[in-house]
């Protein structure tokens, strides 16, 4: 007896000598997010202790996924209806469904290229040196539907057609562009702030050529972590967080503020 309750008070002593798992928050997150995420996920850490998990990729992917059962416990998206379809049936919770913020579009190529993007803007399009423009998959990403609008709205929709290849998402579209598969990408203004991008040719499209792309977040139903979750939406929308997404070229959506 005597010798089983020193194993027992060994073992006791032994569990709370050994460290608690840090609580894991896992984020499925637009691919235009891939640097601001970064931070936020940082900072957040921070001053909670909650370690952020992010995943990339294309808003649409993620919708599906999240409807299969993914274990996500937040989802970024890049525009503000596949989150509400997903609270429409019944994924994610309505009450947390926040604009975060506004995306702005570019042309992007590399220094290499020469092609004058902030002289010629669309007009580099044309250029017959131009034979492949990258953009994301308008079917599954939102800046692919806007990077239509913007080619349509110029009138250049009909002429760069042939030249379109496309990306599953827009980090795809922005690697095909950085590797020079593709001469110009039409990209996320939030991915040219990457340190490997700083260097090319940026032009941002007038936003006036293409709807809004108002960026909206939502807590999933099905979360294990639904109050650190809801933390970390306050602090995305917090004073810091706003002044983080701003710093890559996104407008931050205002503090509080519903879709």
């Amino acid at each position: 007896m005597r010798i089983l309750f020193k194993l027992g008070a060994m073992l006791s002593l032994l569990s709370t000598a050994l460290p608690v798992p840090a609580q894991t928050l896992r984020i499925a997150a637009a691919a235009d997010l891939q640097y601001a995420m970064s931070d936020l996920a940082v900072q957040f850490e921070k001053k909670s202790g909650v370690h952020v998990v992010a995943t990339y990729g294309a808003s649409g992917n993620f919708r599906s996924q999240i409807q299969n059962g993914a274990p996500f416990d937040l989802f970024f998206s890049a525009d503000v209806e596949f989150p509400k379809q997903l609270i429409s049936g019944g994924f994610a919770e309505a009450d947390t469904l926040t604009l975060y913020a506004h995306g702005h579009l570019a042309l992007w190529a590399a220094a290499e290229e020469k092609l004058e993007l902030p002289r010629k803007g669309f007009e580099a399009l044309k250029d017959p040196v131009v034979k492949r423009i990258a953009i994301a998959n308008p079917e599954l990403a939102p800046y692919g539907r806007a990077a239509v609008a913007a080619l349509q709205n110029a009138g250049v929709y009909d002429a760069v057609r042939p030249k379109l290849i496309y990306g599953e998402n827009i980090s795809q579209a922005a690697q095909f562009a950085q590797s020079r598969n593709a001469q110009i990408g039409i990209l996320a203004l939030s991915l040219t702030f990457a340190d490997g991008m700083k260097k090319g040719e940026t032009w941002e499209i007038p936003a006036n050529l293409y709807p809004p792309v108002e960026q909206a977040a939502v807590v999933v139903s099905t979360s294990a972590n639904k109050k650190a979750a809801r933390a970390f939406l306050e602090f995305v929308k917090s004073r810091e967080g706003r002044q983080i997404l701003t710093s890559y070229g996104l407008s931050a959506g205002a503090s509080g503020h519903k879709p």
